[in-house]
């Protein structure tokens, strides 16, 4: 038996795990230099979830929420010798239900999640990941444990417990200093000295003060700010502090210091912020092997596909420092959600006054990282409620609103707010915002583009008919499923599991009708795989399902960077595109744009260049084609237009737009002809016939990357034929090289060496050329022997 939990079907399997309790037990010899000390704290940075803690046979306390830091004062429990520390943990499958249970007064939807999901009951009744009970992207393995560190802190008079430090910009003098906040635990008030020194601006202040249990507030330092991704750059400076008594030192510490621009209340007026979500990194969080290597491999892909931003979703975690120190060195801005999403939650005592410990303990975790930007209360709550997902009846529907307000206004907004004044706080995503507010804090309809942010699927509808899709202030998410590749696959799966309508295939898709709606949408524009061979037309299906997704939300993405300069119907200025999600936590479909490992998927690919800082896009309006220049960066540009046969590998003719300025943080359009007649000037081109791929310049190179416009669906192009294309691969210095020849125009060409990790610098693409080199990362050592064995080469007209 196969004891990975992602095997095949281990999910189910091994569901009696979390139905039982579970007791950790360890042993250890107080050293004598604790023994002497005042206060001795047992601290434990994370349980996981509900427990009862006893140190030497004795109760200590209790925990029930996952996202609390937990200290108990064990001075008088402690022992010379062995002492024994037991940590008993009950199933979190039992305790929801119980919580559920002993709520009678009314319901607290959703109940369950979907049958498709196959997960866990009530995981809205226990602060917890709510993803770990299962979601349409993710398996239920609703995991119990210590999930962050345990340790004795031991001291006389004083202790650090946390260090922070936010912008803050004085009016008068017209520049931005920092309040560092400094969190002390002490025996008793003690009066002594504060040294504080940035050695990056020469700089040391000396403070006389009290040393008081609590917060101190101190302002100082002139300091250069940081900026996101693209932006400028994320200077740090080294904080010393170092506390006094009598002049004998009790305490040092040393941490960094970044000082996030004011672009907290203005990205979505004068930068475009591009990205995408973050679920969670491993469904074991903080415990799965080498995690710090994973983490700075898909925040570093974020950044190696023009990304700025990335959204810590409501049904995760809040990530660990690790996480928030990496993105404060790449420049990726965070959108934080707190930890709700999709369901209403209690709001008894017991349950407002746990996530008031979280909120304020996270808030002073977190918020001396630049990179988080912006708060946000849940994900989807005040949609649920305002267009009814839970049946709620009309006479109910006051008793929600009120929890809702309670919880996330007069609390956990009120909190965030009192915690930290520099960043802005939404309640929701989607909301209307201010106009929500106006309207209770539950709008008529949070989806209104005309405000806020909005979430938009649409699985059914054409996903390259761009006036399907809303054009919103803010698009906070969007996506399409694919299915990972076989190299994914195949570790957790036999051979009876590879095709399309194995049972296999059926249980991991979590989203009802998912797997048939990803074939919908692909044979919308494509023909879809008739391999005779099991195993080949298996691969082309995921292979299909891969280019669907990429493509869609190329359309949709492309279509929000370009809604940026203009206001149709008092709708536009869309100045951000957020697609979900990043990254998976295992092997299966899902709207991820980077599998399970960390190998890119075509989406991701063709994220490098629809999030490019400069980057032209196509559409039609009325049988007109219409081009715009889309830049970040403020220079004259001009088009070229390369009108191509799908028969022939040389341009039928070119087409070449006046040079133009195109502004900074703009879309201009750039071209604008009628498919009629451009056509008509290009020989005997049809829009069967022809495909078009269009690139920006300047006065001596080529700006951004090329884009492509298809006149038909593939599947009706004419005269696109299956080509032969071969490679010859080498190595160079820092990566190997791929160097690929085509007889024939070729869409979608996909590089794949199975289970060699690692990356190529471009994939997916269109071939109108007959020779491209591209090179290929590996991520442990290879060879050109090895690579060149395990390369293979899918293009569209391969799998038909």
């Amino acid at each position: 038996m196969q004891l990975d939990p992602y095997f095949r079907f281990n999910d189910v399997s091994y569901r009696w795990i979390a139905l039982d309790n579970w007791t950790y037990t360890t042993t250890f010899t107080l050293s004598a230099e604790l023994s002497v000390k005042q206060k001795v704290l047992l601290v434990f940075d994370g349980v996981d979830t509900v427990g009862s803690v006893s140190l030497n046979g004795i109760a200590v306390g209790k925990t029930n929420n996952m996202f609390c830091r937990h200290d108990f004062s064990v001075k008088d429990l402690l022992k010379d010798g062995e002492n024994v520390l037991q940590v008993g943990l009950l199933s979190p499958i039992l305790y929801a239900s119980e919580q559920r249970k002993a709520h009678t007064s009314y319901v607290v939807p959703p109940e369950c999640p979907p049958g498709v999901q196959k997960g866990e009951c009530h995981v809205n009744f226990i602060r917890k990941e709510q993803s770990s009970f299962s979601w349409d992207w993710g398996p239920s393995f609703p995991t119990m444990g210590l999930w962050k560190g345990v340790r004795l802190e031991a001291f006389d008079i004083l202790q650090l417990v946390q260090v922070s430090s936010v912008p803050l910009y004085n009016d008068a003098f017209s520049q931005w200093r920092v309040q560092v906040e400094l969190l002390i635990d002490a025996v008793q008030t003690a009066r002594g000295q504060l040294t504080l020194s940035i050695p990056e601006l020469d700089s040391e202040q000396t403070f006389q003060t009290h040393f008081n249990p609590g917060k101190t507030k101190i302002s100082l330092f002139q300091v250069k700010l940081w900026w996101p991704n693209g932006h400028g750059e994320q200077p740090f400076y080294r904080l010393t502090i170092r506390g006094f008594q009598d002049e004998f030192l009790i305490f040092s510490t040393e941490s960094k210091v970044r000082v996030l621009t004011y672009i907290p209340l203005l990205p979505l007026v004068c930068r475009y912020v591009s990205g995408l979500f973050s679920i969670l990194f491993s469904l074991m969080p903080d415990l799965s092997a080498c995690l710090s290597c994973s983490l700075k491999n898909l925040l570093q892909s974020a950044v190696d596909a023009n990304m700025n931003a990335l959204r810590v979703w409501g049904g995760g975690v809040y990530e660990q420092d690790l996480f928030y120190e990496i993105c404060d060195e790449l420049g990726i801005m965070v959108w934080q959600d707190f930890m709700f999403a999709c369901a209403m939650y209690p709001t008894e005592t017991d349950f407002i006054q746990t996530v008031r410990e979280e909120v304020v303990q996270q808030v002073q975790r977190l918020k001396s990282h630049p990179s988080i930007i912006i708060w946000s209360g849940n994900n989807e709550n005040e949609a649920a409620l305002a267009t009814d997902w839970f049946d709620i009846p009309a006479s109910q529907r006051p008793k929600y609103i009120r929890d809702y307000v309670m919880l996330y206004v007069d609390n956990i907004k009120k909190l965030v707010q009192e915690e930290d004044q520099s960043r802005p706080f939404l309640v929701s995503s989607p909301t209307n915002g201010a106009e929500s507010e106006q309207e209770g804090w539950v709008a008529e309809n949070p989806y209104d583009p005309h405000y806020g942010d909005v979430h938009f699927y649409s699985y059914i509808l054409d996903c390259w008919d761009w006036r399907t899709f809303p054009r919103t202030r803010f698009a906070s998410e969007y996506g399409f499923q694919s299915w990972p590749s076989f190299s994914t696959l195949q570790p957790v799966s036999i051979k009876e599991d590879w095709s399309y309508g194995s049972n296999f295939t059926s249980h991991r898709q979590h989203h009802e009708d998912g797997n048939q709606q990803m074939i919908l949408q692909a044979a919308l524009h494509f023909h879809l795989p008739n391999a005779t061979d099991p195993l080949k037309r298996f691969t082309d299906t995921l292979y299909i399902t891969q280019v669907m997704q990429a493509q869609c939300v190329k359309t949709q993405t492309e279509f929000y960077r370009r809604s940026r300069s203009e206001i149709i119907e008092g709708k536009g200025h869309t100045m951000g595109a957020l697609y979900w999600q990043l990254n998976d936590i295992w092997q299966a479909p899902s709207w991820s744009s980077i599998e399970f490992g960390g190998k890119w998927k075509m989406l991701h690919y063709f994220a490098q260049s629809f999030f490019a800082a400069v980057f032209p896009v196509a559409f039609e309006e009325d049988d007109t084609l219409v081009i715009y220049a889309i830049s970040d960066l403020s220079r004259d540009l001009k088009l070229r237009v390369n009108v191509f046969s799908w028969t022939e590998l040389d341009p039928v003719c070119t087409l070449n737009s006046s040079m133009l300025l195109v502004p900074g943080a703009s879309a201009v359009a750039v071209f604008k002809q009628p498919i009629a007649s451009l056509l008509a000037g290009c020989g005997n081109c049809t829009r069967l016939t022809c495909l078009l791929t269009f690139q920006l310049e300047d006065d001596s190179s080529q700006q951004g990357p090329t884009n492509h416009h298809f006149l038909c669906s593939p599947k009706d192009a004419q005269g696109l034929r299956r080509p032969n294309i071969t490679a010859k691969v080498e190595e160079k210095k820092t990566c190997f090289s791929v160097t690929l020849h085509s007889d024939s125009v070729a869409p979608f060409v996909w590089l794949d060496v199975g289970n060699i990790p690692g990356r190529f610098s471009s994939n997916g693409f269109l071939m109108v050329s007959r020779n491209r080199t591209v090179d290929f990362n590996a991520w442990r050592p290879t060879s050109v022997a090895e690579l060149t064995a395990s390369l293979t080469i899918t293009s569209l007209r391969d799998i038909y």
